[in-house]
């Protein structure tokens, strides 16, 4: 496939070169999220720290992250558990910082989602924090994702709808839910809208702190771009809710 007809391949090449060398961004991020990531969306510090009891605490742990970036939330999670950390994404400026920036026990491709392979029962964890929606057939992923989890393993995600991926009235009806029962998958889940509501308001307070240092930078779009993504603070939760959803599943095999 041609990168360039991949959903948002330029955006993205673009957002990770601009991630890269912008101080603004970087300020914005480790202020409204809690830790530098170089987030584009709602996957905060406290979000990431979830996944911290899922990692076990012995030698030989690998932990993989789909659609990872620059791999700056696996170096986190290195730096607090010492395992192995594994990563791909379509974006060839991300996954060329990522190696640039970490190297020892870190792995780091350019993949597709669908199209991509690893060895069964390689991972302990597996993440997926809002990018699901690159899979062109769920189910199908799915049941990559669980040839690839080890027998006790976790697949953790943060799922958003209302955005790429239709609104659906529950959280046990996604897209993701049916793909997973599908594959024989069991998932405890948690409704995290309204803190993703919450956080709407604290990542446009940074925004605006941030603006002169974006706009002295030559990044005046991103500014923009970031306020666009907070619209919806100007309407109650219960508006939003109507809208938007956000959870986190935690699945196992």
């Amino acid at each position: 496939m041609n990168k360039n007809e991949l959903l948002f391949y330029d955006a993205y090449e673009t957002f990770y070169a601009m991630a890269k060398e912008s101080k603004a961004f970087q300020s914005f991020c480790k202020e409204a999220f809690g830790e530098d990531f170089s987030q584009d969306g709602f996957s905060n510090k406290e979000q990431i720290d979830m996944i911290l009891q899922y990692i076990p605490q012995n030698d030989d742990v690998h932990i993989l992250d789909i659609g990872c970036g620059n791999g700056k939330m696996l170096g986190y999670l290195q730096q607090e558990t010492k395992s192995c950390i594994h990563g791909f994404d379509y974006s060839e400026e991300a996954i060329s910082t990522a190696q640039a920036l970490f190297h020892e026990n870190a792995e780091f491709r350019e993949g597709i989602i669908g199209q991509i392979e690893y060895p069964e029962e390689k991972f302990d964890v597996i993440i997926s924090m809002d990018t699901l929606y690159f899979a062109t057939d769920m189910t199908a992923f799915v049941a990559q994702v669980r040839k690839w989890l080890k027998k006790d393993g976790v697949f953790f995600v943060g799922y958003q709808e209302g955005d790429v991926i239709p609104k659906t009235p529950n959280a046990h009806i996604t897209i993701l839910a049916k793909a997973l029962k599908e594959n024989s998958m069991t998932y405890e889940v948690t409704d995290i809208t309204k803190q993703t509501y919450k956080l709407l308001k604290t990542k446009r307070e940074s925004a605006m702190k941030h603006q002169a240092m974006f706009e002295a930078e030559g990044h005046g779009q991103w500014f923009d771009i970031l306020i666009g993504q907070t619209e919806y603070i100007n309407e109650s939760f219960e508006q939003f809710k109507e809208k938007m959803a956000r959870y986190i599943y935690v699945i196992r095999k």
